[in-house]
């Protein structure tokens, strides 16, 4: 099997697993229980927090089931809270559902929604700035999009909104860039299941000084902020997946220089992943063969690759015309998506398995 669709899904490391099983055995007890167990529980808690700090900076970390959880949160706790300063949000059209149906709640609620597109400038991160005025209440930006790999350079666009407005929250969605790319804002979403730990945990960091407000209601956990009886488990394993993650840009640009060499010896290949991409996630189209069909003649070769967003399940991508990509090579396009353990002979395999699709079903 060869598995290049790390972007919807990562396998869960070794030691992420051998971390949730050593804590469900060992450290099973409810964190907020006064006994021993409690106790125990609470520190393997406090541990992951400190991991997670150190990769992200000062402030504190709310635990979630995903980043869904930690988008939604990020999102409504900025509207809620910090109405006052203003009723605009600065977005751009490529963000994940998970932020931008969020979003779209809030338009219908009266806020003011300037939505950005790539394809319109080329300087996104002096775009978002520039779209901001003084009643700018929050800018919204994902770090790594996750169909093409385009990223955002959120340390600069974060310095650009505070000098514009320090009042202004600045929310990233890294789930595609946590450990890949250098991250700031005031509230910063990631999920576990994409960098090697299991699914159902994610979290929200939150920078010192920021407020939220709690979506679910309860016993109080963690501050108030998420009720709920913690997953002490699943907090093993993401901090454990943290700390084990090996995925390196030299690594990852290797392979990408592979793939699109292999590419490059097949005619009517487009490929619409530029330089300012990450390496590990590669875009391309297939002239002739629509994404369902090359998908499935590679899955015959048990190659597993996708044809964009998981959350799309097979429709045509609204982000890609958002990078300018034409609907005829969108309904083409193929997305790979590498990890850490990916090896040239996978590149190789792919890029005969595409060379097999092309001679099967283009017309």
């Amino acid at each position: 099997m060869i598995y290049l669709d790390s972007a919807a899904t990562t396998k869960p490391c070794k030691q992420a697993a051998d971390a949730i099983l050593n804590t469900m055995e060992e450290s099973f007890g409810n964190a907020s229980s006064l006994h021993k167990m409690g106790i125990r529980s609470e520190k393997v808690i406090a541990s992951a927090k400190r991991t997670l700090l150190s990769k992200l900076g000062e402030g504190d970390i709310l635990f979630t089931s995903g980043a869904t959880e930690s988008n939604n949160t990020a999102l409504r706790s900025a509207a809620e809270i910090y109405r006052r300063t203003g009723n605009r949000i600065v977005t751009t059209a490529i963000e994940h559902p998970s932020v931008a149906n969020v979003i779209s709640k809030l338009e219908e609620q009266g806020f003011e929604i300037i939505r950005l597109a790539p394809k319109d400038h080329p300087d996104l991160a002096q775009a978002l700035a520039d779209a901001m005025d003084e009643k700018t209440l929050l800018v919204s930006c994902m770090a790594v999009n996750n169909e093409t790999g385009f990223t955002t350079d959120v340390k600069r666009l974060y310095r650009l909104v505070k000098k514009k407005n320090p009042k202004t929250i600045v929310h990233i969605d890294a789930v595609q860039g946590f450990l890949k790319v250098p991250l700031d804002g005031d509230l910063v979403s990631i999920s576990g299941h994409k960098i090697h730990a299991c699914k159902g945990i994610g979290a929200l960091y939150i920078k010192k000084g920021i407020r939220v407000a709690p979506l679910l209601f309860g016993g109080g956990q963690q501050k108030n902020l998420r009720s709920g009886t913690e997953p002490v488990e699943l907090i093993a394993g993401l901090e454990a997946a943290v700390k084990a993650y090996h995925g390196t840009t030299e690594h990852f640009t290797a392979l990408r220089s592979r793939l699109l060499s292999g590419l490059s010896e097949l005619s009517g290949i487009t490929v619409n992943s530029g330089d300012d991409c990450v390496p590990n996630i590669v875009n391309f189209s297939v002239d002739g063969v629509r994404s369902e069909i090359m998908l499935h003649s590679l899955e015959e070769r048990e190659i597993y690759v996708s044809s964009g967003s998981a959350c799309s399940r097979g429709k045509t991508s609204g982000v890609l015309a958002a990078f300018g990509i034409p609907d005829k090579l969108a309904d083409s396009a193929i997305r790979v998506s590498m990890c850490a353990d990916t090896t040239n002979e996978d590149i190789d395999a792919l890029v005969s398995g595409i060379r097999a699709g092309i001679e099967r079903f283009r017309r």
